[in-house]
C-alpha cells in the first residue's frame, strides 16, 4: 500500500464502534445493557417527549422584606447577647431600633454597615437600605432561586432539565418527561420559608378565636379579627385531618410576628415514621450555630408553645417542656408519605428567597412529542436520500465515497450526542439535517478541485492529493466560521436554540473529520490497490 494510512482506518473503525455502543442505551436494549452503559444515550427534549414548561416571576420586593425582617430579628438577638436595652423592629421598608442606650447605634453600624441611618430621635433610630443594596438583594434573590430550583429538580429526578433566567426577574423551568405536572409545580414553586415562632397565648384575644374552622372560612376569620389584633401579632392556621373520615379542618393560632429562628440553619431533613400512629413526619437537624440558637430559644421559653411554621402554615405547635439540646426537631402535620418526601426535598434543597409568581404553565403531551419526532425523522430521511442520489448521479463512484462519509457523519454525530447525554430537541434535529448538508458541501468543494486537476492532465493519484490540499483551507475556514456561530448561539440562546447549537457544533468537528480523513482514506485505499487510469468523478 502507498503511504501509511492504517492508523486512519483503525481510527474510523474505533470511532464507529464507540458511536454504536454509546447509542445502544437509547434503544429498546437499554435495560439489558451493563449498568455503567445505561447512563449514556440521547435525551429527548421537552418538545419531543412532552413534559412541563413553567415560567415564574421572582418577587424581589418580598425578598427585601424578608431580608429586613431577618436583620431586625438578628439585631434583637445581638442586643440581648450584649445586654443592650434595645430591640429591632421592622416597620414597612425600614428597621426601627427602639433604645435609649448609646451603644445601640454603634452596634448596628458594626454588625450591619449596609444599613443607612435615616432619622434619629430620642429613643428611636430609623435605618434603611440604599438603592444599590436593594438591587443587590433582588439580584441575589434571582440567583438563589435558580440554584434552589435546580437542587429541587435534581432530587425530583428529572433528566436534563432546562432552568434559566430570562427578562431580568423571570425564571424558565422545562421538565422533559414529567407526567405529574401538579406535583412538579408544587415542588418547584414552594417558597419554603421555615420559621419558629411563639404563640401569643398570654393575650386575652387568643381565647376569642374559634377552635376549628373549615378551610373555606380562613379568609373570613382573618377579615373578622384583623382590626382587633395586637400590634405584634398575626393569625396563622394549622391543618388537621381526621384519621378516620379524612375530613380536613383548620385551627387558627394567634402568633407573635417575630421569627425566633429560620430554616437557614438546617443541614438535614428526612422522613421518619411515627411508631404510635404509623404516620410519616419530617425530622430536621440544625448546624452548630442553629443548634445553639434553638437551645437558647427553648431555654428562654419553657412552658410556652413554639410553632413550626412553613410558608405561613402552622405544622405543629408543641409546648416547650424543657431546654432542648442536640439541634434537632420534628415537623408533624398528618402528612401522606408523598407529602412528607416532598417537604423533606424542599427543606434539604433550601428555601426560596422570595415567593414565585407563576406566569405561564404549559403541559406538552407525549403525542405532540411523537408527532414532532416522526416529522423530524421523515424530513431527515428524505433529505439524506435525495442528497445520496444526487451525489451518485453527479459524481459517479466518487459520489458513492461521499455518501459513505455522509453515513459516517450521521453515525458519529449520534454517537457523540449519546456519549455526552445531549438533549435532542426539534431544532436539534434541524441541526442534524444542516450538518448533512455541510458534509456534502465539503465533498463537493474537494471533488471540483480534483476535477480541475484532472483537466490539467494530472494522474488520478496526483489529482486527488492536489485537490485535497487546495480545498483544505477553504473547507477549514468555512467550518470555523460556522463553529463560531454555534458557540455564540449556545452561549446566548435559550433551550431550543442551544439544542440546535450543540448539534451544529459537533457537526462541524465531525464534518472536518469525515471529509478530510474519511473520504481521503477511501481514495488512498482504492488507488493503492488498483492502478486507476481514469477516476470516476
Amino acid at each position: 500500500m502507498k503511504k501509511n494510512f492504517f492508523w486512519r482506518i483503525a481510527l474510523i473503525a474505533v470511532a464507529t464502534v464507540l458511536s454504536i455502543i454509546f447509542y445502544l442505551p437509547s434503544t429498546s436494549l437499554h435495560d439489558s445493557l451493563p449498568e455503567w452503559l445505561q447512563k449514556y444515550g440521547i435525551v429527548l427534549g421537552l418538545d419531543l417527549q412532552g413534559g412541563v414548561h413553567l415560567v415564574y416571576e421572582v418577587d424581589g420586593e418580598k425578598a427585601v422584606d424578608v431580608t429586613m425582617e431577618r436583620v431586625a430579628s438578628s439585631l434583637t438577638n445581638i442586643f440581648n447577647e450584649n445586654k443592650i436595652e434595645a430591640k429591632g423592629v421592622k416597620e414597612n421598608s425600614d428597621i426601627v431600633v427602639v433604645s435609649d442606650d448609646a451603644l445601640a447605634a454603634d452596634t448596628v453600624q458594626k454588625e450591619f454597615p449596609n444599613l443607612e441611618l435615616r432619622t434619629r430621635a430620642e429613643g428611636r433610630l430609623v435605618y434603611g437600605l440604599s438603592e444599590q443594596e436593594i438591587d443587590n438583594i433582588k439580584s441575589f434573590a434571582i440567583d438563589q432561586a435558580l440554584e434552589t430550583i435546580r437542587n429541587r429538580v435534581d432530587q425530583f429526578g428529572v433528566a436534563e432539565p432546562d432552568i434559566r433566567e430570562q427578562s431580568g426577574n423571570e425564571i424558565v423551568v422545562q421538565l422533559p418527561g414529567v407526567k405529574d405536572a401538579r406535583r412538579a409545580i408544587d415542588l418547584v414553586g414552594k417558597t419554603a420559608i421555615l420559621e419558629f415562632k411563639l404563640l401569643d397565648d398570654e393575650s386575652p384575644f387568643a381565647a376569642q378565636l374559634p377552635g376549628t374552622i373549615l378551610p373555606d372560612d380562613e379568609e373570613e376569620i382573618i377579615q373578622q379579627y384583623k382590626d382587633q389584633l395586637p400590634g405584634e401579632a398575626e393569625i396563622l392556621f394549622g391543618r388537621v385531618r381526621n384519621r378516620e373520615t379524612g375530613v380536613e379542618t383548620k385551627i387558627p393560632y394567634l402568633m407573635k410576628k417575630q421569627s425566633l429562628m429560620t430554616g437557614e440553619f438546617l443541614t438535614e431533613a428526612r422522613v421518619n415514621i411515627d411508631q404510635r400512629y404509623n404516620e410519616p413526619y419530617v425530622s430536621i437537624v440544625f448546624n452548630s450555630t442553629g443548634a445553639k440558637l434553638f437551645e437558647q430559644i427553648t431555654a428562654n421559653n419553657v412552658k410556652k408553645r413554639l410553632a413550626i411554621v412553613l410558608d405561613d402554615n402552622v405544622y405543629s405547635a408543641p409546648v416547650i417542656q424543657e431546654k432542648i439540646a442536640g439541634g434537632s426537631a420534628q415537623i408533624t402535620g398528618s402528612f401522606t408519605m408523598q407529602e412528607a418526601k416532598d417537604l423533606a426535598i424542599v427543606l434539604r434543597s433550601g428555601s426560596l428567597p422570595a415567593p414565585l409568581k407563576m406566569l405561564q404553565n404549559v403541559t406538552v403531551g407525549p403525542s405532540l412529542g411523537s408527532d414532532s419526532i416522526t416529522a423530524g425523522l421523515k424530513a431527515g430521511v428524505i433529505a439524506a436520500i435525495l442528497v445520496i442520489l444526487f451525489m451518485i448521479a453527479y459524481y459517479r463512484m466518487s459520489g458513492v465515497i461521499a455518501d459513505f462519509a455522509l453515513v459516517l457523519n450521521i453515525v458519529f454525530l449520534i454517537g457523540v450526542l449519546s456519549a455526552f447525554n445531549a438533549t435532542l430537541t426539534l431544532p436539534g434535529i434541524a441541526g442534524v439535517i444542516l450538518a448533512i448538508g455541510m458534509a456534502v458541501d465539503s465533498n463537493v468543494l474537494m471533488f471540483e478541485r480534483i476535477r480541475e486537476e484532472l483537466r490539467l492532465g494530472k494522474t488520478s493519484r496526483a489529482a486527488i492529493d492536489s485537490g485535497y490540499d487546495k480545498a483544505f483551507w477553504t473547507i477549514f475556514d468555512s467550518h470555523v466560521t460556522t463553529l463560531i456561530t454555534a458557540v455564540v448561539l449556545f452561549q446566548f440562546g435559550t433551550g431550543p436554540i442551544k439544542g440546535f447549537a450543540v448539534t451544529l457544533g459537533w457537526g462541524v468537528f465531525i464534518n472536518l473529520f469525515t471529509a478530510l480523513i474519511g473520504t481521503k482514506t477511501v481514495f488512498d485505499l482504492i488507488t493503492s490497490k488498483w492502478e486507476m487510469k481514469k477516476l470516476s468523478i
